[in-house]
């Protein structure tokens, strides 16, 4: 009958087989085990006993790279005050307390135990990234627009972002409601004023940074400040926002550090404790990509450097306000004179019948012709006449035909005998074309080469003209100083 035997008795049995006489090698091959094996058991039985023959931990004695309790403990407490560190923020924190701090490997470990970060796999980067950075500060910029501000009232503000690639300096951190074109000039104008002029700035596609992927394609403001200021604009390709990695790393600290879960009551406290944020990023905060140092070590370098003159070219530009000039023209009399305000000014006889332009300035009147200074006299008018000088005696404006029985027509009065000859022979009154005036055509029937009306004319228009040889007569008699043709009007002038 087959017995099943124990461990311990297995090795009990190649034990004894080993103490009896039998050799080593031979006890080991038979049981399938190193020689070695063998031995230890032969040692731990002769000290301890059969007990010793069992299975033991493999854990070592002892583990001389094992984190202290105490370290340990400030490890948790970091993680516990500061949710957002990791293993490599908690690492540099320890190396200022410790002097020999545990790896970062270690920490993670620690935070695993504890339940106070989750355990991930390990990825893999991606080897078609590939690293970047520009060898000084001021040498590129990165700007982008941000979301996930969030106001008490529901509303969702926007954050410009701005870092130097070099340095990883934040220069630009600006919230506002909404991040169209004219914020966003305003905080890159702000960005310039403060720090200075880059070489070149990247940015995306957005329709606030360049118009060139519109269905017209335009220069936009944000392009046209680059331009007026020497820097050169650069795109990422569409769809690439690894381009901008440094900006949108930024992006995921700022919101995990805070805005996550917060709510600002206006955006005046908002942008002040963003504020705070920004000057602890750039002052204390360490950096990891630049050797575990805040960014203002690197972006000190040009802190010194005196920025230069920004130029907005759509700002409107204020008018100065410039003192009326007051120039006018006259045209030399005979006698080489010019008339101003009813004062005579001598010009010279050479100028007679020339043009000259003459201005006002400081008392003094400064004649002029085709440019050419050729005198000056003492004003002799007020200084607040000067508006009067371009003033001229305005002709009088000739007032509507009138449409009435009588027309007055002020002038030389006409002879009765001058108004005989006038006339068609039998009484009838000469009467010239359509459109011509009162008294009748330039020519009449007997003027050679021109034909008679061949139409009478129209009871209107004999009404306007003269209808009888006895009326201008009467008219004549009444007034010497005009002709009255017609009846029943108002008398006008200027016809």
């Amino acid at each position: 009958m087959l017995t099943e035997l124990s461990v311990v008795e297995q090795r009990y049995l190649a034990v004894r087989e080993a103490l009896d006489g039998a050799k080593v090698i031979d006890v080991a091959t038979r049981y399938g085990v190193d020689r070695r094996t063998v031995h230890r058991w032969l040692v731990r039985y002769a000290n301890e006993g059969l007990g010793a023959l069992a299975d033991r931990s493999c854990r070592p004695e002892r583990c001389p790279h094992q984190i202290a309790p105490e370290v340990e403990a400030r490890i948790i407490g970091l993680r516990r005050a500061h949710p957002g560190w990791g293993p490599r923020t908690i690492l540099s924190k320890l190396r200022r307390e410790l002097e020999q701090p545990p790896s970062r490997s270690s920490i993670y470990r620690c935070l695993v135990r504890q339940h106070l970060i989750d355990q991930k796999p390990r990825r893999r980067r991606p080897q078609d990234y590939k690293r970047w950075e520009r060898s000084r500060p001021m040498e590129l910029w990165q700007m982008d627009v941000m979301g996930g501000a969030m106001l008490e009232e529901g509303t969702e503000c926007k954050v410009i972002t701005g870092i130097d690639d070099h340095s990883r300096f934040c220069v630009i951190a600006k919230l506002v409601a909404r991040a169209t074109a004219r914020p966003v000039c305003d905080a890159l104008l702000e960005a310039l004023s403060r720090h200075g002029v880059p070489e070149q700035i990247l940015t995306d596609n957005g329709k606030v940074f360049t118009g060139r992927l519109a269905r017209k394609p335009a220069t936009v403001a944000f392009d046209r400040i680059c331009l007026h200021n020497g820097i050169r604009h650069l795109l990422t390709a569409p769809y690439s926002p690894t381009t901008t990695g440094k900006i949108e790393r930024l992006h995921k600290t700022m919101r995990t550090e805070l805005f996550d879960g917060r709510r600002f009551a206006s955006i005046a406290q908002a942008q002040d404790e963003l504020d705070h944020w920004v000057t602890h990023y750039n002052l204390e905060r360490e950096h990891q990509a630049i050797g575990d140092v805040p960014p203002i070590r690197r972006f000190e370098l040009v802190e010194g450097v005196s920025p230069a003159e920004v130029v907005d070219p759509d700002a409107a530009t204020e008018e100065v306000t410039q003192p009326p000039r007051h120039t006018v023209g006259r045209r030399v009399d005979h006698a080489g004179r010019i008339s101003i305000l009813k004062h005579r000014y001598h010009v010279g006889r050479h100028l007679a019948g020339q043009t000259v332009q003459v201005e006002s300035v400081d008392g003094l009147l400064h004649v002029t012709h085709h440019g050419v200074l050729v005198a000056t006299h003492a004003r002799r008018h007020l200084a607040e006449d000067d508006d009067r000088m371009d003033r001229r005696a305005k002709a009088s404006t000739p007032a509507r035909p009138t449409t009435g029985d009588e027309v007055l027509r002020k002038g030389r009065p006409f002879r009765i005998g001058q108004l005989r000859r006038n006339l068609l022979p039998g009484g009838q009154p000469l009467h010239r074309p359509r459109g011509r005036g009162a008294l009748g055509g330039r020519y009449g029937s007997d003027h050679p080469g021109r034909d008679a009306p061949a139409h009478p004319p129209s009871p209107a228009r004999q009404e306007q003209g003269v209808r009888s040889t006895l009326q201008p007569q009467r008219q004549a008699q009444e007034d010497h100083s005009g002709c009255r043709i017609g009846t029943g009007a108002v008398p006008r002038h200027g016809y």
